[in-house]
């Protein structure tokens, strides 16, 4: 894929770096000369210019990528960018970076984000999946709120142990996607029994998660 990414600072450099060690093609659009360093991801296209003027886009070759990344460190800067990869480059997939996680709320289709990414709230999500046991846990927004990425760890003691997948009373709008347990990802199968410790990772609805909370006792 041919991907563009609108700010050069460490957080673009890296991402240009994975993208480009997956075999992907590169474009990285940076305003700031003090930011513009070629020579730091050499494998891909610089270009200077400011990714909020239609013309620079438009020199740029933007009509030409299946997907661009809004990655500065300004929110303002990042839904400009993503309202016109969507609005006049036609872009299939834009994914912005949130910086604030107070204008989280902006970041929708309506921005032409499909995809936002809020750094602080990954973060505490972690740092909550860590510590918490027996609590569900929001790991991802996935779709603009339509779902979650939702994790729960089995505690010691928990009545589901020894019980087969088959058993969890799971709502209509949520699945079970995957079991980690110790050092394996185990794909479930309806007679795989549950452990405790396990991690329960689920790909569910908002509206049902306190259900699951309920069918997980």
């Amino acid at each position: 894929m041919r991907i563009a990414i609108a700010g050069a600072g460490a957080v673009g450099r890296s991402i240009a770096a994975e993208l480009i060690a997956g075999g992907h093609q590169v474009m990285l659009i940076e305003r700031d000369r003090t930011q513009f360093e070629p020579h730091i991801v050499e494998q891909a296209e610089w270009v200077l210019a400011d990714a909020c003027e239609l013309s620079s886009l438009e020199d740029a070759g933007m009509q030409l990528c299946d997907v661009v990344i809004a990655a500065t460190g300004d929110d303002k800067v990042n839904l400009v960018v993503s309202l016109l990869a969507k609005t006049e480059f036609a872009v299939r997939r834009v994914v912005a970076r949130v910086n604030d996680p107070a204008n989280e709320w902006l970041f929708t289709e309506a921005w032409g984000v499909d995809v936002a990414v809020s750094t602080p709230r990954i973060l505490a999500a972690m740092v909550e999946e860590a510590v918490s046991v027996g609590d569900l846990v929001r790991l991802l927004t996935l779709r603009q709120g339509q779902a979650n990425l939702v994790e729960l760890t089995l505690p010691e003691g928990t009545p589901l142990a020894g019980q087969p997948v088959r058993d969890l009373k799971l709502p209509r709008d949520a699945a079970l996607v995957t079991i980690l347990r110790g050092g394996r990802v185990i794909v479930p199968q309806p007679d795989d029994p549950l452990e405790a410790g396990d991690e329960l990772l689920f790909v569910a609805a908002t509206d049902v998660e306190q259900e699951i909370r309920a069918a997980l006792g």
